[in-house]
């Protein structure tokens, strides 16, 4: 007790010393735009060029101050060590069937990267066939993806270094274990469609000499590649120059029959896709179109059923149904249903040993169903619990196939799934130093400021009290269409340990109920996710699992710009704020690397419309000369999806606005991009990510020796 107490004593004495924090000085200047009439300032423009002498300096001075601030956190380095003893267990993929072999990823332990196995049969002996830790001094190289050929044969593996998105694609041969001399490069946003000798995959065009990564992102291409080739030998299939923000995309189909070519134009605000196809046994070799425009719905070629096509669409169905296309019949009033629209979103369809594996998510959790290709509903997977259930693939003559399964106390496991009798028998499971049973995880339902009902997982240790004086982590995203599904995370034990609470709030914007749950927090209803996470705020307020000066929030990305809106919308609700690789200059994102992208998530300062919203809520442009809670910001400098001017100027203009004595710090990691680049660095971010958020709260921390 004694100990503890002069433990306090001392964050106490420090935090007074860290009361008036030196920030550098950030040079302004009189840059200006002017949008449909209105003049905004942008002062810190300068800071955009990341690859500037001044921005380098600049970076360099606010990483001193924020390296000294954390190093003087006195339990840092026990947050760190109690993660990595909590993340030190063997992890599994599940495996993949190619033939005799068996393929499956393993980390074990503190690896910083995956490393890519295969054994003959289930009980065979592994054998390593890519371990990525040693394609790199530091270990940031991460194996992007693997694909074997329809014969296994050949495999195309890809790297990418320092965390961008940047990919270069080899081939294996795997018979004798060796790579040829094929190396592939300027790729981004590629899938890998095999067939015959070769495959598909997209590429951006290789810059001139000179030119930044930045410009590269226009004119997404379609080449095909022949084994054993030089890449300035591949045949280019298909690109779109007078369009040149569009994504192009090929995929086969298992038979190889099938060439898929899915279009999307994001950039213009579109939130559909143009779907065509090719039949290999057609006499005629050019594409056709399923959808020929593109639009606001998506298409999504599942397997072919000979000449005829499943298509995944929520054309008429926000929440989604399978057709089948037949391409005697191309009008799409001529398709036919196989699976009808549910009342609960479609999340996907696999497919494995002649059935269709369909996953829905009813309230947040997994729900699977199988059917034939005729669309006759054969059996429900009876999952352990209520979670999340992914995997289900493998190919027409497989008999059975695995999936994972985990939620927030429920650690994944894999299971092998008997298509024939429809049972499931574990297969894997990890071996803990530690009890996910002494959590527990609860799912309530909260009203929004329209009064919309909005989900929130809330994952407490055993016995806690609702006394208003827990330590709370709120989560969000709410955009994209992307769902905050419950999983799994052994960097979150040390945080429950210390009686802390971690909360994930389902806003709008997300996929959680369907593309209607979607719109209704994309563009001009943007502000309807804001007030869903202060809602949520409010409500673990309300039921007394904590008050506001043990509140802490964080997103990344589109979570990030999440964070920061919400700040500047409430800055007396949180004591403390991270925001993660944030997109913070609302009018100005479209204009770096892929940013055009999120158009048809955001809308676009271009438009008069849109950017009326776009400027009320712009995380950036919203910063007010009043008190703002304890804020960490963190960015990389190799993140070149959410690139770190948006992290730098924000930074900036808050550092120069807050009124409070609250510290507002930004860390720029180096070889990481949009997220940790390796298990290390993930260690380290969530070390400090804990530390801060206590320590502000005036907490101190005991951890189990």
């Amino acid at each position: 007790m004694k100990k503890l107490f002069l433990l306090t004593i001392l964050i106490i004495m420090m935090k007074e010393n860290y009361a008036q924090l030196q920030y550098p000085v950030t040079r302004k200047t009189d840059s200006m735009d002017v949008y449909h009439g209105t003049k905004v300032a942008d002062p810190y423009r300068w800071l955009e060029n990341d690859n500037s002498d001044a921005t380098k300096a600049w970076v360099k001075e606010e990483n001193a101050v924020t390296n000294a601030y954390l190093d003087q956190i006195p339990f840092r380095e026990s947050f760190k060590k109690r993660l990595e003893s909590v993340i030190n267990y063997a992890r599994y993929s599940a495996p993949q069937k190619k033939g005799d072999w068996y393929y499956f990823y393993k980390n074990d332990g503190l690896q910083n990267q995956p490393v890519l196995y295969r054994q003959k049969g289930l009980n065979g002996t592994p054998e390593t066939v890519i371990d990525p830790n040693h394609l790199s001094a530091d270990g940031t190289t991460r194996l992007m993806a693997f694909s074997l050929s329809k014969n296994g044969k050949y495999a195309v593996w890809a790297t990418s270094k320092g965390g961008s998105d940047w990919e270069t694609f080899y081939v294996r041969d795997m018979e004798t274990g060796k790579d040829l001399a094929d190396e592939l490069d300027w790729i981004k946003f590629s899938g890998i469609g095999w067939q015959g000798n070769g495959f598909y995959y997209s590429r951006y065009p290789a810059p001139d000499k000179g030119k930044e990564l930045a410009g590269k992102n226009e004119n997404h291409q379609v080449w095909f590649h022949t084994i054993g080739t030089a890449q300035n030998q591949d045949k280019l299939i298909y690109e779109d120059k007078n369009n040149g923000q569009r994504f192009h995309f090929v995929s086969v189909s298992e038979d190889e029959r099938m060439v898929f070519l899915t279009i999307s134009d994001r950039g213009k605000g579109l939130d559909g896709n143009a779907l065509w196809y090719k039949d290999n046994l057609s006499n005629d070799p050019a594409f056709k179109p399923v959808v020929k425009e593109i639009g606001q719905n998506e298409f999504s070629a599942v397997d072919n059923i000979g000449a005829q096509l499943l298509i995944e669409t929520n054309e008429s169905a926000k929440n989604k149904k399978l057709m089948l296309f037949d391409p005697a019949k191309p009008d799409q009033k001529d398709w036919k249903t196989i699976i009808p629209e549910k009342d609960e979103p479609l999340q996907g369809v696999g497919t494995a040993g002649g059935r269709l594996f369909v996953s829905y998510l009813k309230d947040v959790t997994s729900r699977i169903y199988v059917y034939d290709y005729a669309g006759t509903l054969l059996k429900e997977v009876k999952l352990p619990a209520l979670g999340s259930a992914g995997g289900f693939g493998g190919e027409k003559e497989d008999a059975f196939t695995f999936y994972t399964f985990s939620s927030f106390n429920f650690p994944p496991v894999i299971y092998k799934y008997d298509i024939a009798t429809g049972n499931s028998t574990l297969f894997q499971k990890p071996d803990l130093s530690f009890d996910p049973t002494d959590y527990t995880v609860e799912q309530a339902f909260y009203p929004s400021k329209d009064h919309t009902k909005i989900p929130i997982f809330i994952v407490t240790k055993k016995g806690i009290l609702k006394n208003g004086k827990n330590p709370t982590l709120l989560y969000g995203y709410g955009g994209f269409n992307i769902s905050l599904t419950p999983a799994f995370s052994a960097s979150l034990i040390p945080w429950l340990e210390q009686g802390g609470i971690y909360a994930i709030a389902n806003l709008r914007g997300g996929g959680e109920y369907g593309e209607q749950w979607h719109e209704a927090g994309m563009k001009l209803k943007k502000q309807n996710v804001f007030d869903d996470f202060i809602a949520a705020a409010e409500y673990l307020i309300q039921e007394k699992y904590t008050s506001k000066a043990y509140l802490s929030i964080r997103g990344g990305s589109n979570g990030g710009l999440l964070v920061g809106a919400v700040l500047n919308q409430r800055p007396d609700l949180f004591k403390v704020a991270i925001a993660q690789v944030g997109v913070m200059d609302m009018l100005r994102f479209q204009k770096f690397t892929i940013g055009w992208n999120w158009i048809a998530d955001y809308g676009s300062s271009d438009n008069a419309d849109e950017f009326k919203v776009l400027y009320q809520y712009s995380p950036l442009h919203n910063i007010r000369a009043i008190d703002y809670p304890a804020t960490l910001i963190t960015t990389a400098d190799h993140d070149d999806r959410v690139v770190p001017a948006h992290s730098f100027k924000y930074a900036a203009t808050l550092q120069e606005k807050n009124t409070s004595s609250n510290p507002v710090l930004i860390q720029i990691d180096t070889n990481s991009g949009h997220g940790a680049s390796n298990t290390a660095k993930n260690i380290e971010s969530m070390a400090n990510i804990y530390s801060f958020i206590l320590f502000n709260m005036g907490i101190s921390p005991v951890f189990k020796q």
